[in-house]
């Protein structure tokens, strides 16, 4: 097979749902691009690959980001794997070829059996909380992972939060960032709104870090809130007093199943707005260009923490500025996950846990360094990241101090635009090979594994003894 043939693009089922997600007939869209209808047809039966030419005028006529457009969705091959790795499924042994061409041909059938899964998953989950509680159990979808998807299914992208949080900054000032900016929002609560900010001790906020008395027209803070958390609560409320019907709007607009899904969505619509008055995107993405995506040098510049700086970094997907593609998580020690986001793709696991081979559980021994690593995912993906613990929100420094551990990354194409990435080998070929949870991964053999796969047999005998305490057949 010649090197041309080696790189045609065959996206045919991706194109499809594109241009049904724009309510375009196949005529339409093949005078939008200048092609015949019938060329186009072939090109969505995958009978033709895709030309480069056509994926200029992709990007041209419709604000396609190329460097998307061939990636897997939320409904990937991992995440189908995953799926069917559980024992339910145990027995069926469906092979790569029929996952892939599930994905590729009937993208629309993968993500309802992947939502029909996570709803499974969770009710089961529910109802073993409840025969331990001695309740009964609860059915329904969780509204936490409803919310989680629906925002990954937008990249973590909403121009409009974007657009607004600019017109909030640039008419408070413009030219104040930092600590000042945070002075100029509060005065604007109390001018324009007729709210004031109170700090208050933490013992008369008890389990609060942040509370609004509409009442009283108070919005009062915890002490313990570091002066960047503070000031994300006084955008946050700024945001919630100036634009709760544009927020509302987008929350009604996603269609959520149920009040608690909706109101929990309004309150990572928020957060976004929040992020963007502190963080506006031109200027912030400039500057983390300029930069070369320097976190340290972005929290001066903005008055905000490593965490908020790292998860704004994951929502610049503007198409005439975007910035590198990054993922985000959020762990605490025992390895639950409490925050996913990517701007990109997403290398792990959606329903299991992370690689210990991962230096992002490495980081709760250095606290407040970052470490880097380059790692390899099982389908040969190499990606760059770095990882460095965090005070949970609220700490107050008294009593046992259990903190958090944010892993930031990104393809490791991209890595030379990063500063922290300046002075590494990128091309070398040490990488850390990781997997997802490991009773999803086949890596063999692994002395830090501490399950087994679930679809593969396990090779015990008497005479012998890996590295690994699960050795198992490679097929």
């Amino acid at each position: 097979m010649s090197a041309g043939t080696d790189h045609k693009l065959f996206l045919g089922a991706r194109l499809k749902r594109m241009r049904r997600d724009r309510g375009l007939t196949q005529t339409a869209m093949a005078a939008d691009l200048g092609v015949s209808p019938s060329y186009l047809n072939h090109i969505e039966r995958n009978q033709r690959p895709v030309s480069a030419q056509l994926l200029l005028r992709l990007a041209a006529t419709y604000d396609v980001d190329l460097r998307r457009l061939g990636q897997e969705g939320p409904t990937g091959e991992a995440a189908l794997s995953e799926v069917f790795a559980d024992p339910l499924f145990q027995g069926l042994a469906v092979p790569r070829h029929e996952l892939l061409h599930l994905v590729d041909e009937a993208p629309g059938a993968a993500e309802a059996l992947l939502r029909l899964y996570s709803a499974f998953a969770d009710q089961r989950d529910r109802a073993r909380a409840a025969v331990i509680e001695g309740e009964p159990s609860a059915g329904g979808p969780s509204p936490a992972d409803w919310v989680r998807d629906h925002i990954q299914s937008r990249a973590n992208h909403f121009p409009a939060l974007d657009a607004l949080g600019e017109a909030v900054h640039a008419s408070l000032d413009p030219t104040v960032t930092g600590d000042g900016f945070a002075v100029l929002a509060r005065n604007r609560l109390a001018t324009r709104h007729n709210l004031a900010v109170r700090v208050m001790p933490a013992e008369v906020m008890v389990e609060w870090t942040r509370r609004f008395d509409p009442h009283r027209r108070r919005l009062l803070l915890s002490e313990t809130l570091s002066h960047a958390s503070r000031a994300f609560a006084i955008a946050y409320q700024l945001a919630l007093a100036e634009h709760d019907g544009e927020l509302n709007a987008l929350a009604e607009a996603a269609r959520p199943p149920d009040d608690t899904s909706r109101a929990l969505l309004k309150v990572s619509l928020t957060n976004t707005l929040a992020a963007a008055i502190l963080m506006p995107y031109a200027p912030f993405q400039r500057m983390a260009e300029a930069t070369g995506y320097d976190i340290a040098r972005l929290e001066r510049r903005f008055a905000v923490s490593f965490e908020q700086v790292a998860h704004r970094l994951t929502t610049l997907s503007r198409p005439t500025a975007r910035g590198v593609p990054f993922f985000l998580i959020r762990i605490d020690q025992a390895g639950n996950v409490s925050k996913r986001y990517a701007s990109g793709a997403f290398p792990f696991a959606r329903f299991g846990g992370g690689c210990p081979r991962w230096r992002l559980h490495d980081a709760f021994a250095t606290p407040g360094r970052i470490v880097t690593q380059i790692i390899e995912t099982p389908d040969g993906g190499r990606w760059f990241t770095l990882a460095r613990t965090v005070e949970r929100q609220g700490y107050d420094g008294a009593g046992e101090h259990h903190g958090l551990a944010i892993g930031l990354g990104c393809e490791l194409r991209d890595a030379h635009r990063l500063a922290c990435a300046r002075g590494l080998d990128l091309t070398s070929p040490e990488v850390t090979l990781i997997g997802p949870a490991c009773r999803l991964c086949h890596r063999h053999p692994c002395a830090e594994r501490a399950a087994p796969p679930v679809d593969r047999a396990l090779t015990v005998d008497d005479w012998s003894k890996s590295v690994s305490p699960w050795p198992f057949a490679s097929a």
